[in-house]
């Protein structure tokens, strides 16, 4: 089941286009902070503020590696998410084809 609070969180952290960029990229395979500072021309800082949120809201996880501090996707999360929003659609893409025959059959009554 999902559970509204981290789901909330986890659409708020996507909805900064530079953390959606950021998810983007990771789907390409883990990067160090230094590397994403320097895909994003944004500070260190900057970059760590947006992992930072990334991470609290379950979709990324970080690692110390040496030096470097790795950013990588939790790619599950990223499934759930998506499943999530497939039974969305599909809801609504019923509740509309409900609407269409209701309206069909209102014109009808109409012409009637």
């Amino acid at each position: 089941m999902f559970d509204q609070h981290t789901i909330t969180r986890q659409f708020a952290a996507l909805g900064d286009v530079t953390r959606y960029a950021i998810v983007q990229r990771l789907s390409q395979g883990e990067q160090s902070v230094s590397e994403l500072t320097s895909l994003f021309s944004l500070t260190q800082p900057t970059i760590t503020s947006h992992l930072n949120v990334l991470e609290k809201a379950g979709l990324i996880e970080r690692q110390k590696a040496a030096q470097k501090r790795i950013a990588k996707l939790k790619p599950e999360v990223i499934l759930e998410l998506g499943k999530l929003l497939d039974a969305v659609g599909r809801q609504w893409s019923s509740r509309l084809d409900r609407l269409a025959i209701y309206a069909e059959a209102q014109a009808d009554k109409t012409e009637t």
